[in-house]
Order: C-alpha cells, then sequence, then structure tokens
C-alpha cells in the first residue's frame, strides 16, 4: 500500500459541497429544419403539397451538380438521394404560424384558424401522416394584446388537438426577458400537459440582458426544464442590431456572435440549437440563385454545428436536403476510419478523445435520422449498427 500525505477526512469535507459533472443529450431525432407555414394556409394536403412543389422544382431544373457546383461524384449520386428523401419524408418539422407569417386577424378570424389547424393537425397524427416534429409558433408577449391573443390562441388550439401527442412543440417568438419565459411556463403549467417550447433568440436582450449578462443560461433555466430548443431568428436580429436591409443575412458576423453564444449556453443542457432562415428564395427565374444560396448558408450553418435551420418555401427543400447529404457523404469514409479506430483502440494518424468519438458517432446518428445514409452503408463503414451508435453517442 503506497503511503500518503492528505488526511482522508479532510479530502472528503473540502469536496462535500462539489456535484458530479453532467451532460445531458437532446431527447430523440433532431430535424434538419423548421418549415413554418402561416396558419390560414395550413391545409390537410400541407406536408404531401410541400413535397410536390419540391419535387416539381427538381423536375424543372434537374441538374442539380451544376447549379450547385457539386463534385462528379457527388453531382452522380445526390439528385437521387434527394428525390427519394422528398418523396418519403418531404418535411421533417412544421409550424403553424401565428406570428410574423399570419399577421393580425381579427379574433374571430384567427380563433377559427386555429381551430380548424389543430383539427388537422390531429388528423395528421391519427392519420400517421404527421411530420416527426409539429407544433405551433404562438405570438409574442411584446405588448399587452399580443400576450392575450397569443394566449387565447394556444388554448383554442390545444383544447381542439385534446393533448399534446408526441413530437408536438410550441415555438416562442421575439423573448426580451426571464419574466415571458417564466410565464409562459406557468400558463403551460394550467394545462396540465407535457409541453414543451422552443425560445426564438431573434432579439439583443436574448442574447445579452440590459444588466451586461449572457442572458440565454437564465432564459434556459426559467423554462424549468421545458425549453427544448432555441431558434436563431436572422432578420429580427439583425435588425436590432441596427443593420441596414442589405446586410441582414446569415453569414454576418453579428449573427455568428448570436449563434455562439446560443451554442455555448445550450451545450450539456439537452437543449437543441437551430439556425435562422434566408429570404431569398428560388423562385421564378431566381430559383438557381436562390439554391445556390440556400445551399451555401446551410452548409455555413452545418460546419458551425447547427444540424437545423427554417425553410420558408417548398423548393427550399432541395437545397436543404442536398446540403444535408452532401455534408454526411463528404465525411462518410473519413469520420468511419477515425470511428473504427477509435472502438477498436488502434490508434492512427489522430488520436481521438471520447468526446470526439461521441461527435463521430453522433454524425452517423444524425445522417441514418434524416436518410442520408441508410443502416447498411454505415454498417459497411463503421462496423457498428443504430443501436451502438446511438449507445455510443451518449456516452463517448
Amino acid at each position: 500500500m503506497p503511503r500518503t500525505s492528505l488526511p482522508a477526512d479532510a479530502v472528503r469535507a473540502l469536496t462535500a459541497r462539489l456535484v458530479d459533472a453532467g451532460q445531458r443529450s437532446p431527447v430523440g431525432r433532431q430535424p434538419v429544419h423548421t418549415c413554418y407555414v402561416p396558419a390560414d394556409r395550413v391545409t390537410a394536403d400541407t406536408v404531401r403539397d410541400w413535397g410536390a412543389q419540391a419535387l416539381a422544382a427538381l423536375d424543372a431544373h434537374p441538374d442539380l451538380g451544376r447549379v450547385l457546383d457539386l463534385p462528379g461524384d457527388l453531382a452522380a449520386v445526390l439528385p437521387h438521394r434527394v428525390r427519394a428523401k422528398l418523396a418519403a419524408e418531404p418535411v421533417e418539422d412544421l409550424r403553424v404560424d401565428f406570428e410574423d407569417g399570419y399577421g393580425p386577424r381579427p379574433d374571430a378570424e384567427e380563433d377559427a384558424d386555429a381551430e380548424r389547424t389543430a383539427l388537422v393537425v390531429r388528423d395528421w397524427v391519427a392519420s400517421g401522416a404527421a411530420p416527426p416534429r409539429f407544433g405551433l409558433r404562438m405570438k409574442s408577449f411584446d405588448t399587452r394584446a399580443l400576450r392575450e391573443r397569443g394566449i387565447r390562441t394556444l388554448d383554442v388550439f390545444l383544447t381542439a388537438l385534446g393533448g399534446a401527442p408526441e413530437g408536438f412543440v410550441i415555438t416562442f417568438p421575439k423573448v426580451t426577458s426571464v419574466d415571458q419565459v417564466e410565464v409562459l411556463g406557468d400558463v403551460l403549467d394550467l394545462f396540465g400537459l407535457p409541453l414543451r417550447f422552443e425560445i426564438q433568440v431573434e432579439t439583443t436582450r436574448s442574447i445579452v440582458d440590459p444588466s451586461g449578462r449572457l442572458a440565454v443560461p437564465r432564459l434556459i433555466e426559467a423554462g424549468r426544464g421545458r425549453v427544448s430548443g432555441l431558434h436563431f431568428g436572422t432578420y429580427d436580429y439583425t435588425a436590432d442590431c441596427g443593420l441596414g436591409a442589405a446586410h441582414q443575412h446569415l453569414a454576418h458576423g453579428a449573427c455568428d456572435f448570436a449563434r455562439n453564444v446560443m451554442q455555448v449556453s445550450a451545450a450539456g443542457t439537452g437543449v437543441e440549437v437551430s439556425d435562422g432562415s434566408t429570404n431569398v428564395l428560388p423562385v421564378g427565374d431566381d430559383v438557381e440563385h436562390g439554391w445556390r444560396t440556400h445551399y451555401g448558408l446551410v452548409r455555413r450553418s452545418l460546419a458551425h454545428g447547427f444540424h437545423q435551420g427554417w425553410d420558408l418555401h417548398p423548393a427550399q427543400l432541395v437545397t436543404r436536403y442536398a446540403a444535408v447529404h452532401a455534408f454526411h457523404l463528404e465525411g462518410l469514409a473519413g469520420d468511419a476510419a477515425r470511428l473504427r479506430a477509435y472502438v477498436a483502440r488502434a490508434g492512427g494518424s489522430v488520436l481521438d478523445e471520447p468526446a470526439t468519438a461521441r461527435a463521430l458517432s453522433s454524425s452517423f446518428v444524425r445522417a441514418l435520422d434524416c436518410g442520408a445514409l441508410d443502416e447498411d452503408e454505415v454498417r459497411r463503414a463503421t462496423g457498428l449498427g443504430p443501436a451502438e451508435l446511438r449507445a455510443l453517442a451518449r456516452r463517448g
């Protein structure tokens, strides 16, 4: 038995106030996007229509490799993979939008749309046609009128929906204070349902509060476990920063700062992060320009660790899946080799740590979830099946 110098009782007394560090992972599958559809435009066929319109755009512009300047191997396989995804599961996440996309309406009209769209969603769930994730974006708490209208819409919607089915989430826009998050949580408690919500980071005060402290950690804490995600709002945030219209875009440095704060604040909390949108739409004579813009921004987001973003138009689904699938396909060989070496403890030219192995396995889980890779491809590349990858993604 080796000799030591420190009294064991004294060490235990000194360390007694410490707690074990814990890391929480997001619950379930994170979608690669959220599609916002104004409530008055939501119908029973909305998900199917978005997929059909995306496929029609791809049919009208079939040379996707040229448009996106893809290397030969990707240009050969990517359009087929995108087409299969659009046919099988065009929308991974959808919000019935009662905020900016919907605007102010007479109370009777918004009541009717809230009830009608809730019944549409209820039918989707009952028939198995609902996207993996879905919900509504309510109005903000900026003013008394908006608060009252937003809460009433939420009440009408949830009452007609008849509960909180799996995959249901609420989006809470334009958050400016801890009080707003606390009050929404208290309102949700009144429903007696397991309701969760996303905070939209669209104001400078949701990044740095008036006292100069980072706001996001306190917003998450104020949610008392109900906060499931942080969604960046490109245009409200850049306008709040005083940027002119020509400089309000996702690649601006002001957006990078906000996203970095979101990212480090959410790390280890189990709260997902999502990037924002681009208003450069692939429509009319600008389809190819819109696709190149969207594809480049999605690839940029992925490189910065944001695996989800907003899509505002069905044709953006083409480049959303093109970017996500290309990202995973390009990294397949290198990531698989590193993961195999880690599992086999074989070493190699890169010595990976458990945290990196967790990131590598998480990437393959994401690829499986979104359809970028199938089980056979992943197993051949890594030697691991889905259950093994998910377990490794949790523990590293």
